[in-house]
């Protein structure tokens, strides 16, 4: 039997114990959470703790994920009406190598988010709509050797650091 108590924690998030674990939900927006963004299959799956190092690390980090959910992907959820999901978020230094991330990845800093599309022209019709209506950095549409499709955005803190740049690599259909 599981117990399951709910709380406030840090004005925000919500604690709940669930079979004597402790886990911790914090909302970066009102659709998406920390735990999604560090959440990793490939980490689990080669043993890696996904979690940034040291607590200046982990705040900065929460900073840039809370920034890019509140310029981008929520507004992107409140305009798609139903759920974003999120194919890879925060990458830990281990993790951004493991999986063959470039060595200044926005992900290593929290500033990018891969989304789960169904299709190229999904895509490219969200894409569309966060360049007209979003603050972002980045945008790259990309297809990986399986055939897996998905849309990088990445957005900074500093409005003037965003390059507003949307690039189709290696997607057709």
């Amino acid at each position: 039997m599981a117990i399951v108590v709910w709380v406030y924690y840090r004005g925000e998030s919500v604690c709940y114990i669930l079979n004597s674990k402790i886990m911790i939900i914090m909302r970066l927006s009102k659709n998406f959470t920390y735990e999604e963004f560090i959440r990793s299959s490939s980490a689990e799956r080669m043993g890696i703790d996904n979690r940034p190092k040291t607590k200046e690390e982990e705040k900065k980090v929460i900073e840039n994920l809370r920034n890019l959910c509140l310029e981008v992907l929520q507004p992107l959820r409140d305009y798609v009406g139903a759920p974003v999901h999120i194919n890879s978020g925060y990458r830990c230094k281990a993790l951004n190598l493991a999986v063959g991330g470039v060595k200044n990845s926005q992900h290593s800093r929290g500033e990018a988010a891969d989304i789960r599309i169904a299709s190229p022209k999904q895509g490219r019709e969200w894409a569309a709509w966060i360049e007209d209506n979003c603050r972002f950095d980045q945008m790259l549409l990309e297809r990986n050797k399986n055939g897996a499709v998905w849309l990088h955005v990445s957005c900074k803190r500093y409005a003037s650091k965003n390059r507003q740049s949307f690039k189709i690599l290696k997607v057709e259909g």
